[in-house]
């Protein structure tokens, strides 16, 4: 299965953190491997590549943190050329800033399907650490990747002395505060990308169905408000029934239910994150199943692991926007 706390944590070389993020890709990628619900290819994909994941941040809120910059004063400063990424979003985010400075990605299937990123060298495969020779040997002035999932990686490249960048998206705040801080050490613009999620945004309908969000089977788990899926889920009007919900579970973010509450919680929507496991056919042959108001009423939505869990990439994003937006039961 896969990722998950506060806003967002961004952490440099010299140990400043920046703001706070948090998308937990190390943790929903340990959980994937753990509950076998989607098996880790890479540090951003789940079942099909790797899951997403999230490590535990702070409550800083990132808009204090960040200084506004023009593009053209960052652009006067910025001495970064050379950019390696080890998550697809970043790898997106670096791409469409300024598509010149990405040097490298890692191997997820998002970025494999994507044409903009063919040719580009691969830096890391699935579960397995970064190859760091590969990377050393690319020069880069800045290496982005996830906290918790890249630390040991990014550590190692700080005492090379080489910039480094971790982070952990859990919220919209955090990724607008994510593109804005890549933006200003690169000296790109980061307006396009923050209309795109303000379009994005715009699509929320006025009232949603309750829901409820199911990314894994044994154990059921279900994202709380302190996840990427949960603050999607919020920005949309959607009840989401598990949003202030805490418990026992190995992942921040994400809560392990038993079969009784979820028919407790009767949901009018139910979420299934599509995963190579075929996580819905699986729930299928649940005894509970046929017991819920969304079952009986055919309202059972099937949505990608990127974009709901891990947000992967911005087209991704804007995919979940699309089908949140046209929930049965949402009034526009």
């Amino acid at each position: 299965m896969s990722t998950q706390k506060g806003l967002m944590m961004t952490t440099l070389n010299n140990g400043q953190r920046r703001w706070g993020v948090r998308w937990r890709l190390g943790a929903i990628a340990l959980l994937m491997a753990t509950v076998g619900a989607i098996a880790a290819c890479s540090a951003d994909a789940p079942s099909k590549d790797t899951p997403g994941a999230e490590a535990p941040a702070t409550e800083t809120s990132p808009e204090a943190a960040i200084e506004t910059t023009s593009a053209g004063e960052a652009e006067q400063t910025s001495d970064i050329k050379v950019i390696v990424t080890l998550t697809s979003l970043t790898a997106d985010l670096v791409h469409t800033l300024d598509e010149e400075k990405l040097a490298a990605i890692p191997g997820s299937s998002l970025l494999r399907e994507d044409s903009r990123f063919a040719g580009l060298e691969v830096v890391s495969e699935g579960r397995a650490e970064p190859n760091l020779e590969k990377i050393v040997a690319l020069k880069p002035d800045l290496v982005i990747g996830a906290a918790g999932f890249h630390d040991k990686t990014l550590n190692r490249l700080e005492e090379l002395g080489v910039k480094t960048l971790a982070t952990d998206v859990n919220g919209w705040d955090g990724l607008k505060a994510l593109t804005t801080d890549l933006a200003q050490q690169m000296g790109a613009d980061p307006q396009p990308l923050l209309g795109r999620y303000d379009a994005c945004l715009a699509k929320a309908p006025e009232s949603a169905p309750s829901a409820l969000i199911l990314v894994s089977r044994q154990p059921l788990l279900s994202p709380n408000k302190n996840s990427w899926a949960g603050d999607f889920l919020s920005k949309f009007n959607v009840k989401n029934l598990t949003a202030d919900l805490q418990g026992k579970s190995p992942f921040d973010g994400y809560i392990t239910l038993s079969e009784e509450k979820v028919l407790t919680s009767n949901p009018e929507a139910l979420l299934v994150v599509n995963t190579q496991d075929n996580l819905l056919e699986q729930l299928k042959k649940d005894a509970f199943w046929g017991k819920l108001k969304a079952t009986q009423t055919d309202a059972v939505h099937t949505f990608d692991y990127f974009g709901l869990v891990n947000p992967g990439s911005v087209a991704s994003i804007e995919a979940v926007c699309d089908k949140l937006a046209q929930l049965p039961g949402s009034d526009s």
